[in-house]
């Protein structure tokens, strides 16, 4: 948990002082600055996380499913970058819009108040209970049905309002 707080936090902390740049830069009157905050922005969305959740629970069902050795291939090298990724996009967006927002731009908070950021969440989250979830047979059995569940209705529901 730490360390996940302390590489958010970090990520965000750059990302905020690149995006800080970009746009003081652009307020200076050089539209450079615009490209490489447009480029900071455009690195992720809400909508990113959709498939990412996807991937992820799709790698929990399999590490449900698998013997310990091969669940834990699975957890190195499919849910352990996948989680890494979904943070390093959350700390991207969430930094972009306080950057925009100590500027001056006071509507920029409120993307961050778009539902399908409890994707990203939800990874966190399923990430965090991991270990426990994999030593528990009942919770194994019953986060199996949930992660296929899960995995089914990221990729092929539409999740418009």
């Amino acid at each position: 948990m730490n360390r996940t707080a302390a590489a958010f936090l970090l990520i965000a902390v750059l990302t905020g002082l690149l995006a800080a740049l970009g746009i003081a830069v652009e307020l200076k009157g050089y539209a450079f600055g615009a490209l490489g905050v447009a480029r900071l922005d455009g690195l992720a969305s809400a909508a990113t996380f959709v498939p990412l959740a996807a991937i992820y629970a799709f790698a929990a069902v399999l590490m449900m499913i698998l013997p310990l050795r091969a669940a834990g291939f699975v957890m190195a090298s499919a849910a352990t970058p996948v989680f890494s990724a979904t943070l390093v996009l959350f700390a991207t967006i969430v930094a972009v819009q306080a950057a925009r927002f100590s500027f001056g731009n006071r509507g920029a908070l409120s993307l961050l108040l778009d539902w399908q950021f409890l994707f990203a969440g939800a990874i966190v989250a399923a990430h965090l209970a991991m270990n426990e979830l994999r030593r528990n047979v009942l919770l194994r059995t019953v986060f199996f049905v949930v992660f296929v569940a899960a995995t089914l209705a990221c990729l092929f529901w539409t999740f418009r309002l």
